[in-house]
């Protein structure tokens, strides 16, 4: 570290405030307890206090802040989906991502990048055309380009992807972006707690207590606490809450893995995905070429990442980038993609009184950071479903009333 920089860093007459203030001890009761401090849980909490008031909240975070899914993902942001009810809905999570850098005062990293997903075959581009043309009656920006469309944006890449896959064509998606996943969890940590919300770390929800049908209580690792309205937003751990309060749901957990490369010279400037090779690829401001593909094909809850991974996305990536042979990988983790069988997600309220549910986020949860917290915060708030979440309903696996989101969602981003 520079010594200009390690003095500033030091100096008395530059103190840097605390992100978030870290309480000793939890109150006897709050109005409202979220369960998991990652970028769901904290959002929620700033908007209950900035557009309703309710400053009241504990957050409780068995780990660290977005020590979970939010500071395991790939940090890709899109609205590029296939159905009206998730068109609409991450339109205005694109919306809201706009402007949090300057709703923050801090730097989250948002470039605004472009997101191509890769046509390798006849009946993918169909689906490709067919995306466009739902995106574009809600006013989203995308359409169907051709193969030298996607050669002038990458230039480096190989259109016959080794001759294994041709690139065929793509659906663009302008408004594709990338942001810094950590800095998002602090920045909605940060205004949570400048609107009175209690952000708990290492405190672990052991209990739920339910009476009449209704939520009274939270048994926590540090005590007891009294309330009515209880938000889960626990992404993999979703099952094990929910055991809880018994209910059940078809949510599905498996592992989703990712890497990065060392930092090189910038050279890929828009988001790449090919469902058909299982890739998705960005480099981040530092360089790091950010690596992902689909979910691990087994269901289990754990975060431990492997080498078949490592070697199977290698040979993908230098399917379509062969000069990338000579470069290292860094790193590689995993998170726990919480899935559910139409590929949607489960917001809303629950036959439990008090206890509302987010969850069922898959690969696709960062995205939705914003327009999450602030659907949820509504629903919490008022205790009706906003209108935007209407088709995430958990009774819609029981009346048959899916919102069948995956042709938008089958590989991870």
């Amino acid at each position: 570290m520079p010594w200009r920089l390690l003095r500033f860093a030091t100096a008395k007459q530059h103190p840097e405030p605390r992100m978030f203030t870290a309480h000793a001890e939890l109150k006897k009761s709050y109005d409202v307890v979220i369960i998991g401090g990652g970028g769901h849980g904290l959002s929620a909490a700033y908007y209950l206090g900035r557009d309703h008031g309710i400053t009241n909240v504990a957050v409780l975070e068995k780990g660290y802040i977005g020590g979970g899914n939010t500071g395991r993902n790939t940090t890709i942001i899109r609205s590029n989906y296939l159905t009206p009810e998730g068109v609409k809905f991450y339109d205005e999570s694109v919306r809201l991502w706009q402007d949090l850098s300057t709703e923050f005062d801090l730097n989250l990293f948002y470039a605004n990048r472009g997101h191509f997903t890769l046509a390798h075959t006849d009946s993918a581009l169909r689906t490709m055309r067919w995306r466009a043309e739902v995106n574009k009656h809600y006013g989203v920006d995308s359409e169907v380009v051709g193969p030298d469309f996607v050669k002038q944006a990458a230039p480096m890449i190989d259109l016959s992807c080794g001759g294994h896959a041709p690139i065929l064509g793509a659906l663009y998606h302008a408004p594709g972006s990338v942001a810094r996943h950590d800095a998002v969890a602090w920045g909605y940590g940060k205004g949570a707690d400048l609107r009175g919300a209690e952000i708990h770390q290492q405190t672990e929800v052991l209990g739920i207590v339910v009476k009449g049908g209704k939520v009274c209580g939270v048994q926590t690792s540090r005590g007891f606490i009294e309330t009515n309205k209880v938000l889960c937003a626990v992404a993999g751990f979703t099952p094990r809450i929910l055991e809880m309060v018994d209910i059940k749901t078809p949510l599905y957990i498996h592992p989703l893995q990712a890497m990065v490369s060392e930092p090189i010279k910038p050279w890929l400037d828009p988001i790449l995905v090919s469902g058909s090779l299982h890739i998705y690829i960005s480099q981040s401001a530092r360089g790091e070429l950010v690596m992902g593909a689909s979910l691990d094909p087994y269901e289990v809850q754990s975060t431990r990442s492997t080498l078949d991974f490592v070697e199977g996305l290698s040979a993908h990536m230098l399917d379509m980038f062969p000069f990338l042979s000579h470069v290292k990988v860094m790193r590689q983790w995993a998170g726990m993609a919480d899935m559910t069988p139409d590929f949607a997600p489960i917001m809303g309220k629950t036959p439990v009184e008090g206890f509302y549910l987010d969850a069922g986020w898959g690969t696709w949860g960062f995205k939705a950071t914003p327009v999450c917290g602030k659907t949820m915060a509504h629903t919490v708030a008022t205790d009706t479903p906003h209108p935007l979440i209407h088709g995430f309903s958990l009774d819609r696996f029981r009346n048959y009333a899916l919102t069948g989101e995956k042709g938008a969602a089958s590989v991870g981003h």
